[in-house]
């Protein structure tokens, strides 16, 4: 791991995002990039210079000028934090659309994972969260970590994987692998029963040992949890077991056919009082 993101609007929840973020760059040799992004109030473009654009209202534009100097000073101060200088750090201050701004970071840096802050009061919310960190999550090219609070420990020592075990989940379950290589961990896999989706144990069993076998997990235990619900379930079972992170694939979907049926990454997100890692794999 080389690069990590953290979008930042200098936020507690940022700031949360910002030390869960530092502390993994410090156990992976990894840089730090804070990322603020202006959003214009004529909205449009997208500027990587920092400067207002010459285009809407007089007033719209004297506004994005002090925003963008009071941005700069905010982000100036968070990239010097002495708490930080174990790691190097680099400050990126953009105008535009959040979402299609941390897109661009993405590709242009070659970021390994984004940390995103979440709020946890109303599910995601926010400049940060809200439908751009669900785009994110649904549309990253790299691992998203999306935290609501600081975690007890800064080891994540106990990790669920939450896995459908699916052929596509092979991707995914490499970069868990890395992240368990990094911390010493103890990998849970768990398959959740539902009342819509019920299957015998024997049968989960078998299918999930050979799984496991199959990606080549090393320290992990299999496990089944029954609940109403697959979002229920995965943060119930990490509560249970006192977990440090939950990790999911999400498959990304988009349009109609999340609005049918929603993401069960993205839910989990909004609501789990752990850490979660997602990826988007491809069907």
């Amino acid at each position: 791991m080389k690069k990590i993101l953290v979008p930042t609007d200098f936020s507690k929840e940022a700031a949360t995002a910002t030390d869960v973020a530092f502390d993994i760059a410090k156990k992976s040799g990894a840089d730090l990039i804070l990322l603020h992004i202006v959003e214009e109030a004529t909205g449009g473009s997208f500027n990587v210079a920092g400067q207002a654009p010459y285009t809407g209202r007089q007033e719209d534009r004297l506004f994005t000028l002090k925003l963008i100097e009071k941005s700069r000073k905010q982000l100036q101060k968070a990239v010097a934090d002495p708490r930080l200088a174990a790691v190097r750090v680099d400050g990126q201050l953009r105008i535009g659309n959040p979402y299609h701004g941390m897109k661009t970071i993405i590709a242009e840096q070659k970021v390994d994972l984004v940390v995103m802050g979440t709020s946890g009061r109303t599910g995601i919310d926010g400049m940060l969260i809200g439908s751009n960190t669900e785009k994110i999550i649904r549309t990253s090219h790299c691992p998203v970590l999306t935290v609501m609070k600081k975690p007890a420990s800064s080891d994540f020592k106990n990790i669920v994987f939450a896995s459908s075990l699916s052929k596509e989940e092979e991707v995914f379950t490499r970069i868990i692998k890395r992240t368990q290589q990094i911390y010493n961990s103890t990998i849970h896999l768990v398959r959740i029963n539902t009342p819509g989706d019920f299957q015998r144990d024997h049968i989960v069993k078998d299918y999930m040992d050979k799984f496991a076998k199959k990606v080549g997990l090393k320290n992990y235990t299999l496990n089944i949890f029954n609940d109403l619900t697959i979002e229920e379930g995965i943060i119930r079972f990490a509560d249970q077991i006192d977990a440090d992170l939950i990790a999911m694939a999400t498959h990304g979907r988009s349009g109609f056919a999340h609005v049918i049926a929603g993401s069960v990454a993205e839910e989990v997100a909004s609501h789990a009082s752990r850490p979660v890692l997602t990826f988007v794999v491809k069907r």
